[in-house]
């Protein structure tokens, strides 16, 4: 099989042939490794690059086991990188920061246990924004990643590297993390999948804090759906360590997927009434991809959200500053690693420290409430649908806009403000891709299911995906084959 077929490969297809030994591990790792040199220069999308020798003699490892009838599973022999902020034993965890660059941990975070002991072969790690702070991915440390699409253009964030090495083809899935839509925007900006799992679906640690921390969670991301309901079911599933996980059996995600058939009921929440800014055409490729859905039998509704959108973001403005400020005091609190933070970082620092325990508590009240309302809207909602983003891909020197559609942003993630939602309510959140701006620009569309509805999510952006093209479009850098593209 030529590398270029073996790359193009959706996972499950490259799992399969792995298995059946059609390929090697070693022609898998070979193929990804040479596209990773030629593309991975350009686009800045992986780093921290493991040593070629020790990842093919890894590879080796993986077809010695095959020959001897042993296969770990799903994710035998594939080459995985993984987000910067994830802890990889042996390799930098830098969280892009310069006072962290030289920090090697010395024990795998959770889903990277559970990748490895699926037979996954960590290649590097994905660039991510200086602690995953805002949906741009740059820093001081590695610089910043390039739009697969167009390189001129932003990644998104804060999984933006890993968003960009699965467009390009340099990996078969991505992990990635989402508290403010990190997991949602970079999928949108680079027209794949990018799940944001319900709360505790996948258990994170290691962390300081295993029982208030709940905006932030980790999921997979892929070119397909199925990709990303395989990898799902890898990182899912219950572990004392971190006590809110949730019990279900995550095979649920590895038994045949089947596209959802009973005519759903959505309903689009469009801009929240005038409420999200938004950039020309996003509205529209939405309700294109809309229509795609009702061919497949769902009804649409233009849905109220039927609470105040302000409320929303006050409260996390609350909790995100709590938990962000929390978790860099102590950086902040020593003025020489102060002065190497990045300027949103002591902001959520310096938000943290002007909350009292009261300000956190009543913003717990309104989560709360918000959550409780949510559940009404899903008495008359099979689903409901927001835009992934609010912007197109932006240029990549540009740190976040500061105004859309004429309105003046006044944070560095109020742009992004869309995706709070069902981070607040511990949601399953899909973002689809609905097609490109007339730039040729790529954007996508949440699809958000019940409370722990990720197989119905995972079902209807099945029948999306079965309805649509988009998914199998590949960026102009990734459809040239290594014989024509440039050295």
């Amino acid at each position: 099989m030529h590398h270029d077929e073996i790359t193009g490969l959706d996972a499950c297809a490259l799992s399969d042939a792995i298995r059946s030994r059609q390929v090697s591990c070693r022609e898998v790792m070979i193929a990804h490794l040479d596209r990773i040199d030629r593309l991975n220069p350009q686009f800045n999308a992986i780093v921290l690059p493991q040593p070629r020798e020790s990842l093919l003699a890894q590879a080796d490892q993986r077809d010695a086991q095959l020959a001897r009838g042993q296969w770990l599973g799903w994710m035998h022999g594939m080459p995985q990188a993984i987000k910067d902020l994830s802890p990889v034993a042996g390799i930098p965890m830098t969280k892009g920061s310069p006072l962290y660059k030289t920090s090697i941990p010395t024990q795998d975070g959770l889903i990277v246990e559970r990748a490895k002991r699926a037979g996954a072969i960590i290649v590097g790690k994905t660039n991510t924004p200086e602690f995953g702070l805002g949906s741009q991915t740059y820093n001081p440390v590695f610089g910043a990643t390039r739009n697969a699409w167009n390189p001129a253009m932003c990644a998104g964030g804060s999984s933006g590297g890993a968003a960009v090495a699965l467009a390009l083809r340099m990996l078969p899935v991505a992990d990635g993390s989402d508290m403010g839509g990190s997991l949602r925007n970079p999928a949108a900006f680079n027209n794949v999948f990018g799940l944001r799992p319900s709360a505790g679906r996948v258990p994170k640690w290691p962390g300081d804090d295993v029982f208030t921390e709940q905006l932030g969670v980790e999921g997979p991301m892929g070119r397909s759906v199925r990709d990303v309901a395989m990898l799902l079911s890898i990182q899912a599933g219950y572990d004392p360590r971190a006590p809110l996980s949730l019990s279900e059996d995550p095979s649920v995600f590895a038994a045949p997927l089947t596209p959802y058939q009973k005519g759903a009921r959505i309903g689009w929440l469009g801009d929240l009434d005038r409420h999200l800014p938004m950039q020309d055409g996003i509205l529209d490729l939405c309700r294109q991809a809309l229509a795609r859905l009702q061919d497949t039998g769902c009804s649409v509704d233009e849905a109220k959200l039927g609470f105040a959108p302000e409320r929303l973001w006050q409260m996390w403005l609350t909790l995100r500053s709590a938990l962000v400020g929390g978790a860099r005091r102590a950086d902040y609190d020593d003025p020489a690693r102060r002065a190497q933070l990045k300027p949103e970082a002591v902001w959520e620092v310096e938000n943290s420290l002007h909350a009292s325990a009261l300000d956190f508590f009543r913003a717990s009240v309104e989560r709360s409430a918000w959550y409780q309302h949510v559940l009404k809207l899903f008495e008359r909602y099979d689903f409901l649908a927001l835009p992934s983003a609010q912007v197109f891909p932006f240029p990549v020197e540009q740190h976040w806009p500061t105004e859309i559609a004429g309105r003046k942003m006044d944070t560095y993630h109020r742009w992004m403000e869309v995706v709070i939602g069902p981070t607040l309510a511990g949601l399953p959140a899909i973002s689809l891709p609905v097609g490109f701006s007339a730039a040729g620009l790529p954007m996508g569309m949440q699809l958000i299911g019940r409370p722990r509805g990720d197989l119905e999510v995972l079902r209807l952006a099945l029948a999306y995906e079965q309805a649509t093209d988009w998914s199998r479009q590949k960026p102009p850098a990734a459809s040239r084959t290594s014989e024509s593209a440039p050295a």
